[in-house]
């Protein structure tokens, strides 16, 4: 059974979000935008973790790859988002419109320094990016990732890296089935986690 209860959100969401509705809309868990290649910081990442954690919601940051170094990356991120147990970490790996794209060395550079320093692998986040640059290989470094899916259709299709999905990310709050917005939020990006609230409340983090 999938649950319908996490969104994520960036500075493109604005700056007047109420979590508090979120949370009274069935939302259990955030997963914020915090960085960007080697030092760009999402102006409202601080702001929107702090409101987040002060409405009982689940917090989680990802990082967009670019075309950098991977572990200078990794640890931008960190030292910006600081994770505890308690916070889900994700890269982020698409086509970058702004600029050079992620490579596959960069992207396993990221998570493996991620590996070292928190003792768990992050959030892997991709869609039709991963699934042009892998077909239907399997990844030795990436496959530890848990997989995030971008799919805005009616139907998850997993790449042959992984086994499953863990988030299904299936509207961008424009695009894909509905419901596309959330009370307190709008329009939004929506997911499914791959189990029930109960079981999202014990994996989230670990």
């Amino acid at each position: 059974m999938a649950s319908n209860c996490v969104i994520d959100i960036s500075h493109h969401n604005g700056s007047r979000l109420r979590f508090d509705k979120a949370r009274e809309d069935g939302v259990l868990g955030i997963i914020q935008k915090a960085t960007q290649g080697e030092s760009y910081v999402d102006a409202t990442f601080k702001r929107n973790m702090t409101a987040a954690l002060e409405a009982d919601l689940l917090f989680g940051a990802y990082h967009f790859g670019t075309g950098a170094n991977g572990v200078s990356q990794a640890q931008h991120f960190l030292d910006t988002v600081q994770p505890d147990k308690n916070t889900v970490v994700v890269l982020d790996f698409e086509d970058n419109p702004t600029g050079s794209s992620m490579t596959l060395e960069e992207a396993r550079s990221f998570v493996t320094h991620i590996h070292s320093e928190l003792g768990r692998w992050p959030g892997f986040y991709s869609g039709h990016t991963i699934k042009r640059a892998l077909g239907t290989a399997i990844d030795p470094v990436l496959k530890n990732c848990w997989f995030w899916l971008a799919q805005y259709g009616p139907t998850a299709v997993v790449p042959p890296c992984w086994n499953e999905w863990t988030l299904w990310q299936y509207t961008d709050g424009g695009v894909g089935p509905t419901p596309h917005s959330v009370n307190g939020i709008g329009n939004c990006d929506r997911e499914f986690y791959s189990g029930t609230t109960a079981q999202l409340k014990s994996w989230w983090g670990k």
